[in-house]
């Protein structure tokens, strides 16, 4: 028995031993991200609110009207193509007449994506952006009064054209998604104008004048300012309000140019404090500072 007791005694220290060595923490559960109570509020605005959808209406309706007394009063009809500094103004005689859009925000809402935006929280990527150009034209909608336009436009033999920058490699899931949208057939090359044409410049003016040597280019319409001058894009947010409203620009809007609303993204953001709030126009509340 003597003999056995050492043995016994290792036993029940390594069974001891065993039974105090303190578990492994558990691994933890991976919290789900808090989802926001509400979209952004841009993005509240433009997808979100019937103040958006008269917007758009009313810009369209105003183009179809200006159209209309363009091609009563003028013979050739006044061209609303503004040709880059140093370069001859295009001609609108003897050519077929069209109107030239931009597509995101200006003839399609990619609900898809931004929805996806804002869920993510992510920010603008381009491959991202790229892979939705490629797989989400079912995933779009008609901005509101585009379709009754087109069709007044067609009506009236003027071909809507679509001058984007989605990229010339998504050309026809850019196609797909214009129809999906109900706004016809557009033809690359022919009325669907891509980033990779022409120059292959983001800048749009390239693929403008291109467009205007082959048709009388009647309105244009877009939500950034690149969609109707490359001037305009240059300047900071101060300068490019001020140029905005100046000649020979201020003679465009509304007769040949039209803007669609978009507080969502592109060059009408991220304009600074200075820039938003000149220092002359700033006002304080008196009771805050103690005034009475």
């Amino acid at each position: 028995m003597r003999a056995l007791a050492p043995a016994l005694l290792l036993a029940l220290a390594g069974c001891t031993s065993a039974s105090v060595t303190p578990p492994q923490a558990a691994a933890p559960i991976p919290q789900a991200p808090v989802e926001a109570a509400k979209p952004p509020a841009g993005m509240q605005y433009l997808y979100g609110s019937g103040e958006a959808v008269a917007l758009s209406i009313q810009a369209y309706t105003a183009l179809i009207a200006a159209v209309r007394t363009n091609l009563a009063t003028s013979r050739p009809p006044a061209s609303a193509i503004l040709a880059p500094e140093g370069t001859a103004p295009p001609s609108c005689a003897g050519k077929p007449l069209a109107a030239v859009f931009d597509m995101d925000e200006t003839a399609v809402l990619n609900l898809g994506f931004e929805y996806n935006d804002a869920k993510s929280g992510k920010g603008y990527d381009p491959a991202l952006w790229a892979r939705w150009e490629q797989t989400g034209a079912d995933k779009v909608a008609a901005v509101p009064g585009v379709k009754a336009a087109f069709e007044t436009l067609r009506a009236m033999n003027i071909t809507p054209i679509i001058n984007t920058n989605r990229d010339i490699a998504s050309a026809e899931q850019t196609a797909k998604a214009l129809a999906v949208a109900g706004l016809g057939e557009f033809r690359h090359g022919e009325t669907l104008f891509l980033k990779g044409d022409v120059d292959a410049k983001s800048g749009k003016d390239g693929r403008r004048m291109a467009i205007a040597a082959k048709w009388c280019v009647v309105a244009l319409g877009g939500d950034q300012l690149g969609d109707f001058t490359d001037a305009l894009t240059g300047p900071a947010p101060s300068a490019r309000r001020a140029a905005v409203a100046a000649a020979p620009y201020d003679s465009y809007w509304g007769r040949l140019w039209f803007v669609l609303p978009n507080p969502v993204y592109g060059t009408g953001l991220g304009s600074g404090w200075d820039d938003t709030f000149p220092a002359d126009k700033r006002w304080a509340d008196p009771a805050a500072q103690g005034v009475k």
